[in-house]
């Protein structure tokens, strides 16, 4: 069998030194059947598309996952230099970060709890899901075949409940103290800076804290409570008695907007694309919290004058960003939510069965992966393999991630799958229009 990596997948020799030889062949072909596979992403699914072009027994391919050694932080770091070497060689780095549930039912699942779902839920009813809840980072990459930034996954965290926590003796940490997956990027890249956006979930005095403790290589941008506690920097000791914590208290957020601050209007970009006017109030404090001290934020309320959307309260642990800057960071931060449907429903998320500790660790991680892979390795497709290939529909004027599935999974057909079962000159022969009929059966398009 012909390596996948040299004939059809060229990025894979970039993850190779992560495995063993014997490991490394079977990670190429389960990604090749990740990829082709249209229904669910096990393990004996995968297995069933790609059986003839097997080399080994089954149960080889089905322990890559429960008991190969290979480290998914070792994959992260090569996939996130690979990024920054292409989109971002200067300047801040814009991470976006959420969580996401996904449903995975059964008694013996590891890692397995009630979570709320909070795209069924609402402000008055309260939907819970049973699985899995995976905290995702992910880097904001502007490709020249997109107007909208993708968001691509780096790096995934699990998620434990409390009672979990509890019963195996382990400190319980938040989906906000996950996040601080952020430390593993401030490590690996001493000398870039980060912009992260979360939702107000992570938008928590905590990590405003840990922000600030990096000296101005991480910035953080969330939501804002309307009622912070905010106050002035305390003054210099005067020599006597204990030293002031924090100095004059200053209005709320709440307080400035509704005493009639003066409004400021802006076009600014907006979730989704595209662009909307808003007027907005800002300004700066020390946010306090007993027992954590100050952290200087500049805060921004925002006012849709569209009157399609509610208004919000966003910070910044940079002082120096204005208005505009921290609103349009902020907003950016809906791309991940793009990036989380298109994983249900292109890439199978919640389809995989693992049940043993490492298969859990290790299934869903990897189709978030997968996605960075796809969009990449549609990035450096000929421009012709590109074209063509998606679906026409009202108001899409741009390449979708159903577009870039659709394009590679042409190409594997075409230049690895029919070549190895030696198809490829009886496929050549067939007139164009089955040919295109064949792989849109094969390869279909959202």
């Amino acid at each position: 069998m012909s390596s996948i990596a040299n004939t059809a997948l060229p990025l894979l020799p970039l993850f190779a030194s992560a495995f063993t030889p014997a490991t490394f062949a079977r990670v190429q072909l389960l990604v090749v059947a990740a990829l082709l596979t249209t229904g669910r992403r096990t393990s004996s699914n995968l297995l069933r598309l790609v059986r003839p072009l097997s080399q080994g027994d089954d149960s080889s391919y089905h322990r890559v996952l429960s008991q190969a050694k290979w480290s998914g932080l070792r994959l992260a770091a090569r996939l996130v230099r690979l990024l920054l070497k292409y989109f971002w060689t200067k300047g801040p780095i814009t991470l976006i970060g959420d969580d996401t549930v996904s449903e995975h039912r059964g008694r013996k699942v590891y890692g397995k709890a009630r979570h709320r779902d909070p795209v069924r839920s609402s402000h008055s009813y309260t939907a819970y899901r049973y699985g899995h809840k995976w905290v995702v980072l992910t880097v904001l990459v502007p490709f020249p075949f997109a107007t909208r930034p993708w968001t691509l996954p780096v790096l995934v965290a699990l998620y434990r409940s409390p009672k979990d926590n509890q019963q195996r003796r382990r400190k319980h940490k938040t989906p906000a103290q996950l996040m601080q997956l952020l430390k593993i990027l401030l490590r690996w890249f001493p000398d870039r800076s980060f912009v992260f956006a979360g939702d107000a979930g992570y938008g928590s005095h905590e990590m405003a804290r840990f922000a600030q403790k990096t000296r101005g290589r991480l910035q953080l941008v969330s939501k804002f409570s309307p009622d912070a506690n905010l106050y002035e920097p305390p003054p210099p000791y005067s020599g006597h008695g204990r030293p002031r914590v924090k100095g004059a208290k200053l209005p709320s957020p709440k307080q400035v907007v509704a005493q009639g601050a003066q409004r400021t209007r802006l076009n600014v970009s907006w979730y989704g694309g595209g662009r909307r006017e808003v007027e907005v109030v800002s300004g700066t404090g020390q946010w306090y919290k007993s027992g954590q001290g100050l952290v200087a934020v500049r805060w921004v309320w925002v006012h849709d004058l569209t009157g399609q959307h509610r208004d919000e309260y966003l910070f910044s642990t940079a002082v120096s960003l204005s208005a505009q800057e921290i609103v349009e960071r902020y907003t950016q931060r809906w791309n991940i939510e793009t990036t989380l449907e298109e994983m249900r429903a292109h890439l199978g998320l919640e389809t995989t069965r693992g049940r043993c500790v490492q298969t859990v660790l290790r299934a869903e991680p990897c189709l978030f992966g997968l996605y960075s892979l796809v969009a990449l390795w549609y990035w450096q497709l000929p421009a012709e393999h590109q074209q063509g290939v998606g679906v026409d529909g009202v108001g899409k004027v741009e390449v979708t991630f159903s577009d870039a599935l659709t394009a590679v999974r042409r190409w594997l057909w075409t230049q690895w799958v029919f070549p190895q079962a030696g198809h490829d000159t009886a496929f050549a022969k067939l007139p164009e229009p089955l040919q295109q009929t064949l792989l849109a059966a094969l390869a279909p398009a959202a």
